[in-house]
């Protein structure tokens, strides 16, 4: 199930013309996000991204992806990572973190290495 939000987002398009516009978050992740907007961005460029209470983060365009139905959609990262508590917080969402998701593979890696065994051990049997 892939994560979205609504957004406002601000900054300079590929004209050089500022702009701030709605715009559509997708593929939330603790890092950033994908965004569509119809405006042409350039990749490199920094953007203001306002979350629905308010909130300011800014976020670096690092890739433009496949459009989806005709609207431009981009990758975004935040500028600002580990120690900025805003870009942390910045979705409402708790993410697991990288020990934990680590823990979690393992087990599940785990579990279908125990699972694999007795379905070949009841084969055998």
């Amino acid at each position: 199930m892939a994560l979205n939000a609504p957004i406002g987002l601000s900054g300079e398009d590929r004209q050089k013309c500022s702009f701030t516009v709605p715009a559509k978050a997708t593929n939330l992740n603790r890092y950033g996000a994908s965004i569509q907007l119809n405006r042409e961005l350039l990749v490199g460029s920094i953007v203001v991204v306002r979350n629905k209470s308010g909130t300011q983060v800014s976020a670096r365009v690092v890739a433009q992806l496949a459009a989806l139905q005709g609207v431009p959609t981009y990758a975004i990262e935040f500028a600002a990572q580990d120690d900025d508590d805003q870009a942390k917080a910045f979705w409402g969402i708790t993410f697991p973190s990288v020990e934990s998701r680590g823990a979690t593979a393992d087990a599940a890696e785990q579990s279908g290495t125990i699972r694999r065994r007795r379905g070949s051990a009841s084969l055998q049997d």
